[in-house]
């Protein structure tokens, strides 16, 4: 597996954590601590390299990812605005003033169906500065299922997390994930989303 080198983000100083070839990660939709809510990602080796803990709350309104070490990489706040129920913003580094002085590095509306019910998109803006920042989509597969995909602005797949199957092709726990990430992809940024994906489909 290539190494993740972590890289500053031109436009805030964020780190970001590339490589320069795709990458597989393993999702498990549980917390290391007593099995409780969240999530744990495992590299392709089998290390943990990122994990949210949830303790007791599920769907919380304030969820951090951590790195191994248990360093915040990303702190993701859902907020409530007028009739928008479903709007997250992602924050990926430490500011004790998070959420009230800073704009968000992403923020997600909540998804919206598609292709006749049958699969949803959620809207991602990345970035504060109208003048750089983009739109992606998270867009889900059907409903009730666990598999997504996350799209760039050129309609390319950068991400997708499907369920996950043993060598022989037989399919794992549902909540025991295959996530493939494309090369020079942020990893941070793709984590934050799948996170408010479980968070959206009230997963975590």
């Amino acid at each position: 597996m290539a190494k993740i080198h972590p890289q500053a983000h031109n436009s805030s100083d964020v780190p970001c954590y590339l490589t320069s070839r795709r990458e597989t990660f393993t999702i498990w939709m549980k917390s290391l601590i007593l099995n409780g809510n969240g999530c744990t990602v495992f590299d392709a080796n089998g290390q943990v390299v990122y994990r949210v803990d949830n303790y007791n709350s599920k769907c919380s309104n304030e969820v951090q990812l951590m790195d191994l070490k248990g360093d915040v990489v990303c702190t993701i706040l859902r907020k409530r605005v007028k009739l928008f129920l479903g709007t997250w913003e992602g924050y990926r580094s430490i500011d004790a003033e998070i959420g009230k002085v800073r704009k968000p590095d992403f923020q997600v509306r909540k998804a919206f169906s598609t292709l006749r019910g049958e699969a949803s998109a959620s809207k991602v803006i990345v970035g504060s500065d109208r003048d750089q920042s983009y739109e992606c989509m998270i867009e889900s597969w059907s409903k009730g299922s666990s598999g997504f995909k996350i799209i760039d602005k050129t309609g390319k797949v950068i991400a997708e997390v499907k369920r996950k199957e043993s060598r022989s092709g037989v399919a794992l726990g549902k909540d025991v994930l295959t996530m493939v990430v494309e090369a020079c992809v942020d990893h941070s940024l793709i984590m934050g989303l799948v996170i408010v994906n479980g968070l959206i489909s009230s997963k975590m």
